[in-house]
């Protein structure tokens, strides 16, 4: 039982590690101590996309860098309704083997804004792509950065976990 986590590149500007990407987001949840079955996505995109997720999901204008989108939702089970036993229209129940994998979220990078965080930040890419991979997959993991004690609390976590697993290409 490890999380799975499923990778893509939607955009065209910046060539993507994908493979290199994925291992990052997998470290990071087993270091945040994800033992179940979960899965997550993490998505590659263009300005436009995620311009408008930002519109449509936070009602802010314009591209940003990193989105995250929790599912709070629990596992859907088989079985029957309302008391999910034998064998009804939604089949047998799933045995302790056939764990039905919890929906963690997903987490949308903006590739060619994080370029200019991070000549803005003085870093490379790949090590502003990392931070927001990071700071997205913590927000699903129930962290936010509202108030101020949060958000230390946060870009420390970040700041241990990059030190950690992250290593620059090359």
């Amino acid at each position: 039982m490890a999380a799975d986590v499923f990778v893509a590149d939607e955009q065209s500007v910046h060539d993507m590690d994908l493979p290199r990407w994925g291992d990052l987001a997998r470290g990071v949840l087993h270091a945040e101590g994800v033992r179940d079955d979960v899965e997550v996505s993490l998505l590659f995109v263009d300005e436009a996309t995620i311009a408008e997720l930002h519109e449509r999901f936070l009602g802010t204008s314009g591209p940003t860098d990193v989105l995250a989108f929790p599912i709070d939702e629990e596992p859907v089970s088989g079985g029957r309704s309302p008391d999910e036993g034998g064998t009804g229209p939604g089949g047998p129940l799933a045995s302790e083997d056939e764990a039905v994998p919890v929906l963690l979220g997903d987490v949308v990078v903006c590739p060619s804004v994080a370029s200019r965080n991070a000549r803005e930040h003085g870093v490379s890419v790949e090590d502003e792509v990392a931070l927001l991979v990071v700071h997205g997959l913590l927000h699903l993991l129930g962290m936010d950065h509202v108030e101020p004690v949060e958000a230390e609390e946060m870009e420390q976590r970040e700041r241990e976990l990059l030190a950690r697993l992250w290593r620059p290409p090359g």
